[in-house]
């Protein structure tokens, strides 16, 4: 599988997780002149702004890791944007979710949510 068909695969099986843990998916794919966010949902008192990665494997780098401090700031500069936008009075919450194929098994997954990513 090539790297835009896991990230694809990454980004649909962390909208799935969401769901699954009572998140409203806003908008996915989010685009603006400041960046790309792949994931908005809201739970709870929280509007969360989700990056996700998704790799092979760790062997290299956990996939949180590829999540710099630049890739960090252009993602906050697209939630204000967003957030500008929409009438929001939630808490905004920055997460990441780690997709990992599991090895050996056909379309599983391991998913690790990271709330609170940065800020």
């Amino acid at each position: 599988m090539g790297n835009n068909a896991l990230g694809a695969v990454g980004e649909s099986k962390a909208a799935s997780y969401l769901k699954r843990h009572g998140y409203n998916i806003l908008e996915t794919n989010y685009r603006c002149r400041a960046g790309e966010i792949d994931i908005i949902a809201r739970k709870n008192e929280f509007i969360v702004f989700v990056e996700v990665k998704a790799r092979k494997d760790a062997a290299f780098a956990e996939a949180k890791e590829f999540v710099t401090y630049a890739k960090q700031q252009r993602i906050i500069k697209t939630a204000m944007l967003w957030l500008s936008q929409h009438d929001c009075e939630l808490q905004p919450r920055f997460d990441v979710i780690e997709v990992y194929p599991t090895k050996g098994l056909l379309n599983t997954y391991k998913i690790n949510h990271i709330e609170n990513a940065f800020m």
